[in-house]
């Protein structure tokens, strides 16, 4: 059985829905709440749906578990609920990893590319001390999943004991089908598709700096489908390699890129209006993202990530057929 938690949001369910599919027993810890967050899981065989508060009465009774994938969270940039945030993004990350080190079971959870702030330091995934440590994250949300990613390289620093394997995820900017209960946080992708599906043209943010054209903000964006490959990857792997890496295409793309590919893939005007930036967002946004992938491949991933064109056409398919649940 595979433990999974936040098996019912976006990421979880699309692996899920694969692993299901190959026959593998998945448990998930999710709260599925109102609304329609349930459709998430609805075409797939679950084991269990565990609620968080019974997470622990469940595992210490359950048969054997063969993995922990840990992407449950409070995902939201604009959190501002500290002690609540660090409880469900750090503390529960510390026990689940102290769990998977008594039991011997490997361990996957999801680290952020908001961890690496303004991308003034790059998007280098390196793992020590000393790298770790020049990051400085932008919201309480980048520096929940930074503090997680410090804690774990500390107590491997320390020689403290560790899951047999261990694998930590930086997921950029992931876009796809089952997002759609996220609300605000949904991805740029289906914000815009949405936008030219009314008839709108496309609303996009004027550059906040002045050496940075409007529309030529640049982030790293990923398939669900290349996140669900890595983590099958891993979790099919005799000897998975552990390690903390970078989860993007390695290949920056403006939102300009972005609206073009959509009103191709949706055969509308390619229409864009320009909005002023949010103070809210002001000095907290992003600019430029791109994953630095070496490592990852260096660690035995070699498969092609999908390209924004191509994930985006995909997309548009599948949200036209009347199906957009996967």
């Amino acid at each position: 059985m595979i433990l999974l938690t936040g098996g019912a949001g976006f990421i979880g369910s699309n692996l899920l829905g694969a692993l299901a599919g190959a026959g593998t027993e998945v448990a998930i810890v999710d709260r599925l709440r109102d609304g329609t967050k349930w459709r998430n899981i609805a075409r797939h065989a679950v084991s269990e749906i565990v609620e968080p508060d019974a997470l622990w009465d469940f595992i210490g009774t359950e048969p054997p578990i063969a993995a922990v994938v840990h992407l449950g969270a409070i995902s939201a940039t604009t959190a501002t609920d500290g002690d609540l945030v660090a409880r469900t993004n750090l503390t529960l990350s510390q026990r689940l990893w102290e769990w998977c080190t008594d039991a011997e079971i490997p361990f996957a959870y999801a680290s952020s590319a908001a961890t690496f702030g303004d991308g003034s330091q790059g998007f280098d995934d390196a793992f020590s001390a000393d790298a770790l440590a020049r990051l400085r994250p932008l919201n309480l949300y980048g520096w929940s999943k930074h503090a997680f990613d410090r804690w774990v390289e500390r107590q491997l620093h320390e020689g403290r004991a560790a899951p047999p394997a261990w694998l930590g995820l930086k997921f950029f900017n992931v876009y796809g089908p089952n997002e759609y209960h996220k609300g605000a946080m949904v991805s740029v992708v289906k914000v815009k598709h949405d936008e030219f599906a009314a008839g709108r043209p496309a609303r996009l943010f004027r550059s906040d700096r002045p050496e940075l054209a409007d529309g030529q903000q640049k982030r790293d964006f990923i398939w669900v489908g290349d996140c669900v490959a890595v983590l099958g990857w891993w979790l099919a792997h005799r000897d998975p390699p552990s390690g903390l890496f970078n989860l993007g295409t390695g290949q920056a793309r403006s939102y300009r890129d972005l609206v073009s590919a959509l009103a191709r893939a949706m055969q509308v005007e390619d229409r864009v209006d320009w909005i002023d930036m949010p103070a809210a967002l002001r000095g907290q946004y992003q600019s430029f993202t791109e994953a630095r992938m070496d490592r990852l491949r260096q660690a035995g991933f070699t498969a092609p990530f999908t390209t924004l064109e191509d994930g985006i056409a995909h997309y548009v398919q599948v949200l036209r057929s009347g199906e957009p649940y996967v």
